[in-house]
């Protein structure tokens, strides 16, 4: 017989931040050792000092990616923003079919809120807006766009409505166009899928690809 208690449920509106790495398990099959060691420098050296910074804490580990938890969606936004900048730089020289990029999605709502983990219809959507995002990218509701237009330092793309898997209603989401461009925008018009700076940026890091490989592991430990 199960005893009846009366278990308090603690809520809290909240900023949700949900991420995980694109092509994950690609990555670990190529190079399980280099993929975890880079993985574990980025979370500790650009994903925690960003989330702590701005007043967040990550609630979950999920192996591939995380949650945390912001008292607002301009605090999630910015972190996001910060940590993904700062991977970037910390990525560039590696080969473009090796190099890990997380995938951002921030939806603002009623949640229960405990010390290792974070439940409600709102981490499900933080979740699923994942699932759109670009690599490197963050999609948000429009929940948090309301709250954060204006006020962090980034552009927003209108994706319309997006229809979710065991997600009752559509969810407007908004793709951030980060160092001044984004995919979403570039495929409103005819022209070439690339700029000559990206293709350029690629084929040197093609052709010093066989130099970096080398002191991967080193280079990254350090």
């Amino acid at each position: 017989m199960v005893e009846d208690r009366l278990i308090r449920v603690k809520r809290s509106l909240s900023a949700i931040l949900a991420a995980d790495v694109a092509g994950y398990s690609r990555l670990m099959h190529h190079d399980e050792e280099a993929t975890y060691v880079k993985l574990t420098v980025l979370l500790a050296d650009a994903v925690t000092p960003a989330i702590s910074g701005h007043g967040g804490r990550i609630v979950k580990n999920t192996g591939d990616g995380f949650l945390a938890v912001f008292p607002s969606a301009v605090q999630a936004v910015r972190a996001a923003v910060q940590f993904q900048t700062r991977i970037k730089e910390l990525t560039i020289a590696d080969a473009e079919d090796m190099r890990i990029a997380f995938r951002v999605g921030i939806n603002v709502g009623d949640a229960i809120v405990e010390p290792h983990d974070v439940f409600g219809d709102c981490v499900n959507v933080a979740a699923r807006l994942v699932s759109i995002a670009e690599p490197g990218g963050i999609c948000i509701s429009s929940f948090a766009y309301v709250q954060t237009r204006g006020k962090v330092g980034v552009e927003f793309v209108d994706m319309g409505e997006q229809k979710f898997k065991n997600i009752a209603l559509p969810v407007r989401a908004y793709a951030a166009v980060l160092d001044g461009h984004s995919r979403l925008r570039k495929s409103s018009h005819a022209g070439p899928a690339f700029t000559a700076e990206s293709l350029h940026r690629c084929a040197a890091i093609r052709q010093s690809q066989r130099r970096h490989q080398a002191g991967l592991l080193r280079r990254w430990r350090h």
